[in-house]
């Protein structure tokens, strides 16, 4: 393991560890996604974009657009971690007053770069701001996180095709493909296979990852600024509650918080693994 690697995979695993803590102390929230997309948002943060955390308006900075942002434990404590706002405001999660809502909203934390809650939305967003980019001949690039579930969603289908039709190059998605949403296992929810090949059908450029392989994400990345004809997706491979031995491909941690013998628990697995 290379020095940045390590680095990298530190970070996780302190990251993972205050989302068990922000989801036990606020009594709710989303656990499976938030744990399983840890990687992905802190190879953004702390490799890829191109950001300055105590200027988070930046207006040269790459832009991070949460879909489903019923994840936002990972996102919050990321941005904490990387130096947006101090990480004493993570145990406030949810608490009435608190600016770490149960969904993000863009005006209550730096760095937060849209407000989200309702699915499906996200990936149209991403696309307004990254053809506005465009149009205004600004360089920085637009990475929408989605959820493999709100592919169910047809607005999702339409930002494909947008995005398409204008060549978004400088848009990367990147799906959580962890195969599992609210109601159970989205193949028998509603199949989203062949996923790979439709993107493909829709002129996306699409790469298949190990969603918590930090080498193959920052990898993904970087090839992905080199595709100029078309926007690029981004199928990370996840397990839902990564870290956590009895939460990981388990449904029923979609959206529930751990008790306090969970809690212990499950950080007990992460601080070893």
């Amino acid at each position: 393991m290379n020095k940045e690697i390590k680095k990298l995979t530190k970070i996780a695993q302190n990251i993972r560890i205050d989302i068990i803590k922000m989801l036990h102390k606020a009594g709710s929230g989303h656990t499976a996604g938030s744990l399983g997309m840890t990687d992905i948002f802190v190879s953004l943060y702390f490799n890829i974009l191109n950001h300055k955390p105590k200027l988070p308006t930046w207006p040269h900075r790459d832009r991070v657009v949460l879909s489903n942002g019923h994840i936002c434990p990972a996102l919050y404590a990321t941005l904490a971690h990387s130096g947006y706002f101090p990480c004493k405001k993570l145990m406030t999660l949810r608490q009435l007053g608190s600016p770490l809502q149960g969904h993000p909203h863009r005006l209550s934390l730096p760095g937060i770069e849209n407000t989200s809650g309702p699915l499906g939305q996200g990936l149209s967003q991403a696309c307004g701001i990254a053809l506005a980019a465009k149009l205004n001949h600004q360089n920085h690039r637009i990475y929408c996180l989605t959820s493999d579930g709100e592919h169910n969603e047809g607005q999702t289908w339409e930002a494909i095709m947008f995005a398409s039709k204008y060549k978004l190059n400088n848009l990367t998605q990147i799906i959580d493909r962890n195969n599992i949403q609210i109601d159970g296992h989205t193949e028998n929810v509603m199949s989203l296979e062949p996923l790979r090949e439709k993107y493909k059908a829709f002129n996306w450029h699409v790469i298949d990852i190990d969603g918590h392989n930090f080498q193959n994400i920052i990898d993904a990345c970087n090839l992905s600024k080199t595709i100029y004809e078309k926007p690029t997706l981004i199928i990370a491979h996840t397990i839902p509650g990564k870290g956590v031995d009895f939460m990981e491909n388990n449904p029923s941690w979609h959206g529930r918080s751990p008790n306090p013998t969970e809690t212990k628990l499950a950080i007990k697995q992460i601080s070893v693994s």
